[in-house]
């Protein structure tokens, strides 16, 4: 780690790997109450996702390094932090500086991705590589030992409240499959569409990290929400 993070003073509940953790994006809470919407949650959630737009990527803006590093001072959850960006090569220093623990680019616009990657670990974050529905999983097939997650997105990225496409279950099995097969210790992120009908399917599907937005901030209480959700990934997990 090339500088001591404030990521580094929290618990890495990234690196446990006997839990599924559940990541409500802030993308559908209420910006003008962040701090105090993630808060309430309390030990209902594991990580706080970040989905950072740049309008051009994705047809969106969302948050800057000062917005990340303001959370960072306001709550004791891990930040992972998704760049939705045309150029995160530029962004990686000063978010990682903001308080990212986790780092994740998207394959369809890094160039060199296994030299972002590196650097993404170089600055002492985790590093993470996000495909697209239409991406083919085989494009990061050897990208796997500098990788520490591997996010799905399971809607068109750019917008909350999308509905999950169905046959993404599939490219979750096989990345599943992908990652066991190697024996590295990769995340498998999904993030779209979640819901408390379907989030049980998609974690006997593979997934150990879980998005999700509406399906939190988007109801009435959004710590009774969460927790539901958590005992669903709870069972999930148990039956596997």
């Amino acid at each position: 780690m090339s500088f001591e993070s404030a990521a580094a003073k929290r618990e890495d509940v990234f690196a446990n790997h006997s839990r599924v953790l559940l990541c409500p994006s802030i993308l559908s809470a209420d910006l003008a109450n962040l701090t105090s919407e993630i808060n309430a949650l309390g030990d209902s959630i594991d990580m706080v996702h970040c989905d950072v737009m740049d309008g051009h990527f994705v047809p969106n803006l969302t948050f800057g390094p000062p917005v990340i590093k303001s959370l960072s001072k306001r709550t004791d959850k891990q930040l992972d932090v998704h760049l939705m960006v045309t150029n995160p090569d530029r962004l990686l220093k000063s978010y990682a500086e903001a308080g990212a623990s986790t780092l994740v680019v998207h394959q369809e616009v890094v160039y060199h991705a296994q030299r972002t990657l590196s650097e993404i670990r170089a600055l002492g974050c985790y590093a993470g590589i996000s495909l697209n529905p239409a991406t083919p999983l085989e494009t990061i097939q050897w990208l796997l030992p500098d990788l520490d997650m591997i996010l799905l997105m399971s809607v068109n990225p750019g917008f909350g409240g999308q509905s999950f496409i169905p046959q993404i279950l599939d490219k979750i099995k096989k990345t599943r499959a992908m990652i066991d097969a190697s024996g590295l210790p990769i995340r498998l992120q999904v993030d779209g569409g979640v819901t408390l009908d379907n989030v049980a399917e998609i974690v006997r599907a593979g997934a150990d990290m879980i998005v999700a937005g509406s399906a939190v901030f988007g109801q009435e209480s959004p710590k009774e929400a969460a927790e539901a959700l958590g005992r669903a990934i709870r069972l999930a997990k148990a039956k596997l």
